[in-house]
């Protein structure tokens, strides 16, 4: 056990256990002869650890690299100009779906109306050809009826198109729509209107419900069911 220059008690006679002074030569003393640092090339001052890049004289070992948080670049500051700001990107809005009609010639509704009416039912001939027609419909007030320059009467679901049921008035029902509920109001029309098969007519001008699904019966022949999509 030796002491060091600075008090330090050291089991290492060459450099001090403690502070790395060499023994027998001041901690403060300059040795200007002494060999330089093999990694950095700094001449050493007498002590354990190069003062230029602390390489370890005694072991022999070679500098720690700073820790990694002391290698980050922090980002440079723009002096003058405010930082700006990127708000969050908008979420996609959810498509609504829309409400769809779907118009055929039903001929099952024809000949319950024919079984209704009697012999002079046989008046009105069920169409020998009719397409299917799907219209998305647009706004919450859909007019279903014949359109009529005269009359100034243009509907939205236009079942004057050939063939034409005879039966459908030029402003027959309409159609209340919201986002989630439906409404169908008959407007006084001459052969009423009726849901899914019923042999009874609706009310006239009184909104009932209708859904998602549901068949409108109205005129001679002619069926609106309803969807969405």
């Amino acid at each position: 056990m030796v002491i060091c220059p600075d008090g330090h008690s050291s089991e290492s006679t060459d450099y001090c256990d403690e502070c790395g002074t060499q023994i027998g030569q001041p901690s403060h003393a300059a040795t200007p002869t002494a060999a330089a640092c093999p990694e950095c090339g700094t001449p050493s001052a007498g002590s354990r650890f190069c003062e230029g890049c602390g390489h370890d004289f005694v072991l022999g070992t070679p500098a720690q690299p700073p820790a990694a948080s002391t290698l980050i670049d922090p980002a440079p500051t723009l002096v003058g100009q405010p930082a700006v700001f990127e708000p969050p990107p908008e979420p996609t809005p959810v498509p609504q779906l829309a409400w769809v009609a779907t118009i055929t010639a039903d001929r099952a509704f024809y000949e319950r109306v024919q079984a209704r009416k009697g012999p002079d039912a046989d008046q009105v001939a069920f169409p020998a050809y009719f397409p299917e027609r799907r219209i998305t419909l647009h706004g919450s007030d859909i007019l279903i009826g014949k359109h009529s320059v005269s009359q100034g009467v243009n509907p939205d679901i236009d079942l004057g198109i050939p063939p034409a049921d005879a039966g459908v008035s030029r402003a027959h029902a309409t159609l209340h729509l919201t986002e989630d509920t439906a409404t169908i109001t008959d407007l006084g029309s001459t052969n009423g209107t009726s849901l899914n098969d019923a042999e009874t007519d609706i009310p006239k001008n009184t909104a009932v419900p209708v859904h998602a699904g549901d068949r409108i019966h109205l005129g001679a022949w002619t069926t609106i069911t309803l969807s969405r999509g």
